[in-house]
């Protein structure tokens, strides 16, 4: 049984979701898929953080706002996503806010990242433009 739970527990997606990541952030990751939604794209993410592919970060994010490279720590853990609030970024809208907290162990104790983040529909693709950390 353990090895079972374990093995549901490692399919589990990162971003919270309840999904599979198979069916949930990854298609994203690997470029098969764009996100539908602001918060769909910020999800995949946070994903992309925990699982370290900042290929993705870099792909997602407006070409104005982009930064040259992006490096992620390897000490970090991350350990969790809430989304707080969203404003707009559906399907049919041309930019979006979401709200969330992201939670983060490093050797010097846990953290958290309270954030709102802006995103716009770049060529009919959901891009990250900026955020607001607190």
């Amino acid at each position: 049984m353990a090895g079972r739970s374990g093995r549901a527990q490692a399919a589990a997606c990162p971003c919270g979701s309840g999904a599979a990541y198979s069916r949930c952030c990854r298609p994203l990751h690997l470029a098969t898929a764009e996100a539908p939604t602001a918060e769909a794209l910020m999800r995949s993410r946070y994903s992309a953080h925990a699982k370290r592919l900042p290929e993705h970060l870099l792909r997602t994010w407006h070409p104005t706002t982009r930064p040259a490279q992006v490096e992620l720590d390897p000490a970090t853990r991350w350990t969790g996503l809430r989304v707080l609030s969203i404003g707009d970024g559906g399907p049919d809208d041309l930019t979006g806010v979401v709200e969330f907290v992201a939670t983060y162990e490093t050797p010097s104790g846990p953290g958290r990242l309270h954030e709102v983040s802006r995103f716009e529909r770049t060529g009919g693709r959901w891009t990250y433009v900026d955020g607001d950390p607190d």
